[in-house]
C-alpha cells in the first residue's frame, strides 16, 4: 500500500503520529509539504517566519533522505495541490496530524471529503496539542473559559490518560520511496516571496532536542524568576520550534517531569510552573478550537472598556513610533527592536509592550498582534491572539480593564540594571543606571557625559504615563493598576 504523509505544522521525525501509523501501516511512504500560495501572500507572517520554516523544511528533507524517503513539495492552493499529488502519485491513503486554526480546520474537512469519494483512506491525529478541546471539558461539557480549571482538568487527565511518547519509525530505514520520487530542491525564501534574515534561534529538530536538554540542565533551576528578566537567557525559547512542530509538546512534558523522577537539584515548583507556560500555550489552542470567532474579533465585549483612539495622523503617529521602538519609554523600546531585530521577544517584554500600546497609547489590540503575527518567529494564530486579548481585557479571564502596566516600575524591576536596554537601545548605553529607567529626566551636563541629547540622539517620552493612565481608566470609568 502506498501512503502519503503531508507535513504541516509537525517538522520532525521523533514522535510523530502521522509519519510512525504511515510507516506501519504502508510498504510505500512518500512525504509532502504544500507552500501556501494564498498564506504566502497575505503576508500574515514576515520573513522570520518563512525563513525558520524553510530551515526547518531542509534539515527535515536532508534526515528523510538519510532513510531513503525523497520530501516532495507543491506550491499553490494548499487543497487543490493535496488533491491533484494524492491522484498523480496514486496513492491509497493519506496521513496528517490536526490543525485547529479555522482556516485550516476548513481546509482539511474540504481535502478529507475530496479524497474520501476517491477512494482514498483519510488518517489523521492529534500532535500539536497534548489534549485536544474535546478531551477537556467542564462539568457540564461545555468548552472551559477560565485558565484556571482548564489547567486543573489538564493535569487530571494527565494523571489518568498519560500519553506515551511515539518510538522512531522502525520501518522507516526500509522505504523504497527513494527511487520511485527524487529528492527536489527546496524553494529559496526569496522564491516564495519573502527575504532571508538571520535568526537568532537555531531551526530544526536536533536543535529543538538540544535546547530542550540545555534548558532543562540549567536555566529552569531558576524559572520563577529568570523568565521576568529579559537581560538574561532565563527561558526556553522553544516557542518556534513548537510553531512548528520541530519538538512535540508530548516530549518536552515528558521531559520536564523526567527530570524531577530523575531526583536531581531541579527545583519542582520552578519545573511546574514552565509546563504551566506550555499548559497556557495548550488553553489559547483550545480556545481557537471551540471559539474559533476569536480569530477575528474579541472573545467577549467587555463593558467599561475605552475605546480605541480614532484613525487619523496622530494614531499615525504614535504607532509608528511603538513599532520602531522610538516611544521614548527605554524598557518599551528595547522589547520592540528586539523583535524587529531577532523575529522574538521576551515574553514579561510582550506584556509590557502590549499594555503600553493598548492603554497608554490608546490603540487597538488588533493592530498589535497583526505586527506581531508579521515579525515573530513564532507567529501562531493562537498564543499571539490569546496573549494579546489577555493584554486588552477582551479575553476569556476575568481581570476588568485596569491591567495597565507601569513602563518605567517594569523597568527598574526587571532591567534594574538597564543591562537589557543597552543591548537594544544603544544610543543610551553610556547613560548611568539611575537614567537609565528614565533618561528624559537627564539635565543638559548629563545628556553631555552620556552623548545622548534627548530628543535629538534619543526621543522625549511621546506621552505621558501617568496622564495616559489616567485619560484610559476615566474613559473606560476604570480603576487600578500595575
Amino acid at each position: 500500500m502506498r501512503g502519503v504523509v503531508w507535513f504541516r505544522r509537525d517538522l520532525r521525525l521523533q514522535d510523530q503520529p502521522a509519519l510512525t501509523a504511515a510507516c506501519s501501516a504502508c510498504d510505500e511512504v512518500i512525504p509532502l509539504f504544500v507552500f501556501d500560495d494564498p498564506l504566502l501572500r497575505s503576508r500574515q507572517f514576515g520573513s522570520s517566519c518563512v525563513t525558520f520554516m524553510v530551515s526547518c523544511l531542509a534539515e527535515l528533507a536532508d534526515a528523510l533522505a538519510a532513510r531513503r524517503l525523497a520530501l516532495q513539495w507543491r506550491q499553490g492552493n494548499p487543497i487543490e495541490e493535496v488533491i491533484r499529488f494524492v491522484a498523480d502519485v496514486k496513492a491509497d491513503a493519506i496521513y496528517w496530524n490536526r490543525d485547529y486554526e479555522p482556516t485550516a480546520v476548513e481546509r482539511d474537512r474540504k481535502v478529507q471529503q475530496a479524497l474520501m469519494t476517491r477512494g482514498v483512506a483519510v488518517h489523521t491525529f492529534k500532535d500539536h496539542v497534548v489534549f485536544e478541546a474535546e478531551e477537556i471539558r467542564g462539568s457540564t461539557g461545555d468548552p472551559l473559559q477560565r485558565y484556571s480549571a482548564y489547567r486543573a482538568r489538564w493535569w487530571t487527565k494527565w494523571h489518568a490518560a498519560t500519553p506515551s511518547l511515539l518510538p522512531f519509525p522502525a520501518k522507516l530505514r526500509g522505504q523504497r520511496a527513494g527511487s520511485s520520487f527524487p529528492q527536489i530542491a527546496l524553494p529559496t525564501v526569496e522564491g516564495l516571496g519573502y527575504r532571508t534574515v538571520p535568526l537568532s534561534i537555531t531551526p530544526g529538530e536536533k536543535d529543538a532536542q538540544r535546547r530542550l536538554r540545555w534548558f532543562l540542565d540549567g536555566a529552569v533551576h531558576m524559572y520563577l524568576e529568570g523568565r521576568n528578566l529579559p537581560a538574561i537567557d532565563g527561558t526556553s525559547k522553544l516557542s518556534p520550534h513548537f510553531r512548528f512542530g520541530t519538538l512535540s509538546l508530548r516530549t518536552a512534558v515528558h521531559a520536564a517531569l523526567g527530570s524531577l523522577a530523575a531526583g536531581s537539584r531541579r527545583s519542582r515548583r520552578d519545573v511546574l510552573t514552565w509546563i504551566d507556560e506550555l499548559i497556557w500555550r495548550e488553553f489559547f489552542q483550545q480556545i481557537v478550537s471551540a471559539f474559533p470567532q476569536v480569530a477575528s474579533g474579541p472573545f467577549r465585549n467587555k463593558a467599561g472598556l475605552p475605546k480605541p483612539r480614532s484613525a487619523g495622523a496622530e494614531w499615525n503617529r504614535l504607532y509608528a513610533a511603538w513599532c520602531e521602538g522610538l516611544t521614548g519609554y527605554p524598557l518599551v523600546d528595547a522589547g520592540m527592536r528586539q523583535l524587529n531585530q531577532t523575529g522574538w521577544m521576551h515574553n514579561r517584554m510582550r506584556m509590557v509592550v502590549a499594555s503600553f500600546l493598548i492603554k497608554d497609547l490608546r490603540i487597538d489590540w488588533q493592530s498589535g498582534e497583526r505586527y506581531f503575527m508579521q515579525q515573530l518567529i513564532d507567529a501562531d494564530l493562537a498564543a499571539n491572539n490569546g496573549n494579546w486579548q489577555w493584554a486588552a481585557s477582551t479575553g476569556t479571564d476575568s481581570m476588568p480593564g485596569y491591567r495597565v502596566f507601569n513602563p518605567l516600575l517594569q523597568s527598574r524591576k526587571f532591567d534594574p540594571e538597564g543591562t537589557y536596554i543597552r543591548q537594544y537601545v544603544p544610543e543610551l548605553s553610556a547613560v548611568q543606571t539611575d537614567r537609565i529607567h528614565a533618561p528624559h529626566l537627564m539635565n543638559h551636563e548629563e545628556q553631555a557625559l552620556a552623548g545622548c541629547r534627548m530628543g535629538t540622539d534619543y526621543p522625549l517620552p511621546i506621552v505621558d504615563h501617568r496622564q495616559a493612565r489616567e485619560e484610559y481608566l476615566s474613559l473606560g470609568k476604570l480603576q487600578g493598576t500595575r
